[in-house]
């Protein structure tokens, strides 16, 4: 097992990761910001490297910094966790050209699948059901990419080939307005994202969001561990997530998952990953694949009972799958609701200080959080403060479960998002199940 791990993180999943590795018997190194000396895994690390500005360029995504604490302090390895630099090829290829052990998959394999293009055609070599497209980066041929569009049929979708977060995508409706959005998304493309490769899908109107958790030891071994439902989004961003997806039959589990995890055996993964997917009319339809851990993976551990951030460790050190695919049962049900500290009817970030606070309990409840009372919930960072997971014998278990944690939780001195999961939560088209991606942003007028 690793000797001593350096978190690249903050927040609920450096504490999170921090768990794992006391379980593990792991030392632990916390780097942190000027502003987040307070945070509670840095109070509870074996050893703390303050390693810049709360700005995140000079801190968390400062690469040369996070590898200087990892040589000062004796680590074996780095944890990127999500987010900041998690996804960065760059980085993992930095880290394991340092003599560490980057905790993920290798550098080529991000590389690859952060390019959706590359992606997509890794995908279909491995039989993975893709979206119908133009096969490749779009030129500015306009009657090529006027006969791809009349083939895929409107609506279509332009999308940048390395965007993500809801930026470098735009839907086109008629053939007039094709050429304007394809130039419109490869310049949005080129600004956010320094690159400008934009290609072509099918656009699904009513598509649930399904996603396929996978573990692999780079050593020919693959497994799933069952199917996610993220449909109730705002913007693109996730807001409440489930396992296993309303309406998902064990045949269809079982169809999908052995294409992902085949995938993941042709091309080498290492680690936890997954493949997401837009869900209509019975077929899915792979539209990427995070390489890195998921702000909803607690969901698959409650119904699987398997811990994804220490597998991660052990797959780490070199060790083979700890699971079969054969030993993976899904049992229950279990609802995720990321809490945020933002404004419940504007969306906008509240940062500031908790006055008073008081975590939710009872059968089937799980709190991932660091925050605490007299914490100081930063400006500068994402706004999620919080995870409230429930879990229960079925999904309506789960869902009163979820409706009395959301009911006990005090946040004190700074706004929640909480009133909207209320509001979620008592929504009968939710408690019904299987509402489409656009259902939410319809439900709070931003459609």
């Amino acid at each position: 097992m690793l000797d001593k791990l350096v978190i690249a993180n903050r927040g609920e999943i450096a504490l999170r990761i921090l768990r794992a590795c006391k379980e593990l018997g792991i030392k632990t190194v916390a780097i942190h910001s000027t502003a987040d000396r307070d945070l509670k895994h840095v109070l509870l690390a074996d050893e703390t490297v303050c390693i810049g500005s709360a700005k995140s360029t000079e801190s968390y995504l400062n690469v040369p910094r996070i590898i200087s604490a990892a040589e000062i302090t004796g680590a074996v390895a780095i944890h990127p966790g999500y987010g900041f630099l998690s996804e960065n090829a760059d980085f993992a290829e930095q880290v394991e050209r340092s003599g560490f052990i980057f905790v993920g998959p290798k550098a080529e394999t991000i590389r690859m699948m952060g390019d959706k293009v590359s992606a997509i055609t890794a995908m279909k070599k491995a039989g993975v059901p893709c979206v119908p497209g133009s096969d490749g980066p779009l030129d500015d041929d306009e009657a090529r990419n006027k006969s791809f569009a009349k083939r895929i049929g409107f609506p279509v979708i332009i999308k940048a080939s390395g965007g993500g977060g809801g930026r470098g995508m735009r839907v086109v409706r008629t053939e007039a307005e094709l050429t304007e959005a394809i130039a419109m998304t490869r310049a949005e493309a080129k600004s956010f994202f320094n690159n400008d490769v934009v290609y072509m899908e099918k656009f699904l109107e009513n598509p649930r969001h399904i996603e396929v958790q996978i573990m692999a030891d780079g050593q020919g071994n693959a497994i799933h561990l069952g199917e996610r439902d993220c449909s109730m989004q705002r913007r693109h961003q996730k807001v409440v997530e489930e396992a296993p997806a309303p309406g998902i039959t064990e045949e269809m589990r079982k169809y999908i998952g052995e294409r992902c995890t085949r995938a993941c055996i042709e091309i080498g993964y290492r680690g936890a990953g997954t493949f997401e997917f837009l869900y209509e009319n019975g077929e899915f339809y792979f539209i990427e694949m995070n390489t890195r851990i998921q702000v909803e993976h607690p969901v698959t551990e409650m119904v699987t009972g398997v811990d994804l951030i220490k597998e991660q460790l052990r797959v780490a050190a070199g060790q083979p799958l700890s699971f079969s695919q054969s030993d993976i049962q899904i049992r229950g049900h279990a609802i995720e609701c990321r809490i945020n500290a933002e404004d419940p009817e504007r969306f906008l970030p509240c940062p500031g200080k908790i006055t008073r606070f008081h975590a939710p309990g009872g059968m089937g409840i799980r709190w991932e959080s660091h925050i605490y009372s007299g914490y100081t919930v930063p400006p500068h960072y994402d706004s999620m403060i919080g995870k409230l997971i429930s879990y229960g014998e079925n999904r309506d278990v789960a869902i009163s479960r979820m409706r009395n944690a959301l009911s006990e939780s005090i946040i004190d001195g700074i706004k929640t998002n909480i009133p909207l999961q209320q509001e979620i939560m008592a929504d009968e088209n939710f408690q019904h199940g299987g509402a489409n991606i656009h259902y939410l942003e319809k439900k709070l007028g931003l459609q």
